[in-house]
């Protein structure tokens, strides 16, 4: 499967953003997905996850109550809505999938297989 992030760019700090992941290739629905995030001189974290029936979502602490991913299967895309954000979300933001089942749905970045190219996301303060 090939991704493609779009949807970053500059935003005012406490302003809002929606990033998109479309997917290329079938069977959209068998791959988990997740959101990542690297800054500058830090490794990669991930933000977001989806399950494949998006039934099931995680969210890293710094962004809960704040970002919400979603998914519409139909059109082979996942969503992050960042709202309220703040400086320390400045980073390239990265979509990314895998098809391994239950034990997919992991926080860990070499459980993902695929990757878009990256979306940089600055907030001004």
């Amino acid at each position: 499967v090939q991704l493609q992030a779009s949807g970053g760019g500059l935003v005012q700090a406490g302003g809002s953003l929606r990033l998109s992941c479309a997917a290329s290739g079938r069977s959209f629905i068998n791959y988990n997905m997740g959101w990542f995030r690297q800054a500058p001189g830090k490794g990669r974290e991930a933000v977001a996850l989806i399950s494949r029936s998006g039934g099931s979502t995680f969210f890293a602490d710094p962004v809960k109550g704040r970002f919400t991913i979603s998914r519409d299967n139909a059109k082979n895309t996942v969503y992050l809505q960042m709202n309220s954000l703040k400086s320390e979300d400045t980073a390239v933001y990265y979509c990314a999938a895998n098809s391994r089942g239950a034990l997919g749905y992991s926080t860990a970045a070499d459980r993902y297989d695929y990757w878009g190219q990256g979306t940089q996301v600055t907030v001004s303060s």
